[in-house]
């Protein structure tokens, strides 16, 4: 099994880039971050292709939100440069960079309505007021907020107040947006629609999106590519589809949703092929099935592995019911969707649980 820890990035020059937009519109080329003896990012090389919606997302202390920081022009690299459209830009300051940006806090002037808000980066590159004012309504409307531009920020909801700083972000037409956890000060419903809003957004105005976030879900939603770091360094890149399916490693697999690692379980794990050294099988909770220990055999038993447990605990969560069943000497995390006259089995209750072969993954250990 080919397990690949780390993409290697090669260069992409200014001219190739202009007759193939789809190479990277910005590249980090082995970049290190230090603070005094803290490496924060390590030989840090990406590639963003133009247009696409990238998120880089790890845990606290990754580097996702340092390399955010280096692209934004907020910290200088130790090491390594940083290209965008083909021009090294590690010694531009960030208010000469042509990029919009969404902070978490949104940092909106309080002082100034919303319009006044909008208005603001437009007169500082000397748009001319007929200009301003035409864009500010345009860009309120495609935003739904077209009545409120003569409000304060204090005076919308949490989302409205995202809406604008979305629209203030995109309101002088970046080459690219960059998204430091935009999401993170909403309640849960208001996360999910505020995630279909941006993906319509990038979808309209089909601008380069950079987005760090420690919210699997969000970057599940969101992304074209999804960048997993880990201790400053890249741990996998690719689809979410791919990522979630077909994670490389044990922290991706743990990290993004949840797993079940079969390390040294009492039972023989059945695979189709033999495991690689250095490797732990694992299976996703959604793809393992749970039933009665006496229930018919399935039609494709012959390629399904099948063991008896004893279940510690249900959790009921709506459209869900989490089980927690002990085989042996370890506990395997079972999720299926709830339907009309299906058992609920309890705390106690013997079940069999099951899976395909094929949904088994061998990740690095």
């Amino acid at each position: 099994m080919n397990i690949q820890f780390k993409n290697s990035v090669p260069p992409v020059e200014e001219n190739a880039l202009k007759e193939n937009p789809s190479l990277a519109q910005i590249e980090f080329r082995n970049v290190t971050k230090m603070y005094g003896a803290v490496t924060a990012v390590r030989d840090l090389s990406l590639a963003v292709r133009r247009g696409e919606f990238l998120t880089i997302l790890g845990p606290s202390g990754s580097g996702k939100t340092t390399a955010l920081m280096l692209l934004a022009g907020f910290e200088s690299p130790t090491q390594g440069d940083i290209f965008i459209a083909g021009k090294s830009v590690a010694a531009v300051p960030s208010y000469r960079r042509d990029q919009g940006i969404v902070f978490q806090s949104y940092a909106l002037f309080p002082h100034l309505t919303v319009s006044r808000n909008l208005e603001f980066p437009l007169e500082m590159r000397g748009m001319a007021a007929a200009e301003r004012e035409k864009r500010v309504r345009r860009v309120l409307e495609r935003v739904h907020l077209e009545d409120f531009g003569s409000r304060l920020p204090s005076q919308l909801s949490g989302g409205q107040q995202q809406r604008v700083a979305l629209a203030r972000a995109l309101i002088a037409d970046p080459p690219f947006l960059l998204l430091d956890e935009p999401l993170g000060a909403l309640d849960r419903n208001l996360r999910e629609q505020m995630q279909i809003e941006m993906k319509n957004l990038h979808k309209e105005f089909g601008i380069t999106t950079i987005c760090v976030t420690h919210d699997q879900e969000e970057a599940l939603t969101l992304s074209d590519r999804i960048v997993v770091m880990r201790a400053g360094q890249i741990e996998q890149i690719g689809t979410p589809e791919a990522l979630y399916d077909r994670p490389a490693t044990r922290f991706v697999a743990n990290f993004l949703g949840e797993a079940n690692v079969l390390e040294n379980p009492s039972f023989s794990v059945e695979l189709d092929s033999t495991a690689p050294s250095n490797t732990v099988a694992m299976i996703r909770p959604e793809r393992i099935s749970i039933s009665a220990p006496r229930a018919h055999k399935r039609p494709d038993a012959d390629k399904r592995q099948s063991v008896t447990g004893i279940v510690d605990d249900m959790i009921y969560a709506g459209p869900l019911r989490k089980y927690h069943v002990r085989v042996g000497n370890i506990v395997l995390i079972v999720r299926e969707h709830v339907a009309a006259g299906q058992r609920a089995f309890q705390s106690g209750d013997e079940v069999q649980i099951d899976w395909l072969r094929s949904d088994i993954r061998l990740v690095a250990a």
